[in-house]
């Protein structure tokens, strides 16, 4: 199985058309949506990890480029730098996926990568800059 997150641009054309549909049914891909910005008759934005055979993954990018749906990987990341970080647990509550989460025990924050959606929640929250977008 093969895991590929991704950024989908769709034209005002194809917002209204059943595109992950056909990514489930036709490609028999796993569709996990991180992020979405979707509004009739206007560019969308679909942030989505894909998983499947690296087969049907392919063919399921090449099926989207044929439509006119641009595909990019997902570029930037999110980093937690452990050392500036107070465990303050401001992060937790912005965090949707708690990829941040608190040990109530020790009081001590973690970060789980494979979580995190890249939303920049917590970017903002963070008052030590603990967290940064890598691009």
């Amino acid at each position: 199985m093969q895991k590929k997150r991704v950024v989908l641009t769709f034209p005002p054309s194809l917002v209204g058309q059943p595109i992950t549909y056909h990514l489930v049914k036709d490609y028999d891909l796993m569709i996990n949506i991180l992020r979405a910005t979707v509004t009739p008759n206007e560019q969308g934005r679909l942030v989505l990890e894909l998983t499947g055979q690296r087969k049907q993954v392919e063919d399921g990018i090449a099926y989207l480029k044929a439509l006119g749906v641009e595909v990019q990987p997902l570029a930037q990341d999110i980093k937690w730098h452990e050392d500036k970080c107070t465990h303050c647990t401001a992060c937790i509550t912005a965090c949707p996926t708690q990829a941040m989460s608190v040990d109530r025990t020790t009081m001590e924050v973690s970060f789980t990568k494979e979580r995190c959606i890249a939303c920049e929640l917590c970017i903002p929250v963070c008052p030590f800059k603990a967290l940064e977008v890598l691009i």
